[in-house]
């Protein structure tokens, strides 16, 4: 099971602070997590400039320019935010045992080592 997964609320805990021009302290969900490279796509943070070019489509609208997307960080880098303290904490598994339709069956969980809450 992985600490970080698609949809999380994730916070950069290292880089140049946003004074600076960096993204240290920004909170934003994650799009993709790039197991391969670990490396995680955090929504609205690390945006890099991409020159793409000109070109037309069926109907004849010009496409291409200078746009703006999100790039990879590495997972090291952002830590998941505790939703009960909104701040950031580590993640911890613990085993826990569901009862369904009378059948108990024993899974692991992710929670929030600050505040023990399941994410």
């Amino acid at each position: 099971m992985a600490k970080i997964k698609k949809g999380d609320l994730v916070q950069v805990i290292s880089g140049a602070t946003q004074e600076r021009g960096g993204d240290r302290g920004k909170q934003g969900r994650v799009i993709e997590v790039l197991v391969e490279k670990n490396r995680v796509i955090v929504e609205g943070v690390n945006f890099v400039t991409k020159h793409v070019r000109v070109g037309q489509t069926q109907r004849g609208t010009k496409t291409g320019g200078i746009e703006t997307h999100e790039a990879s960080i590495h997972i090291s880098n952002v830590a998941v935010v505790d939703p009960k303290t909104k701040k950031p904490t580590r993640v911890g598994f613990r085993t826990e045992t569901a009862e369904k339709n009378g059948v108990s069956k024993t899974v692991r969980v992710r929670y929030a080592k600050k505040s023990g809450e399941n994410l």
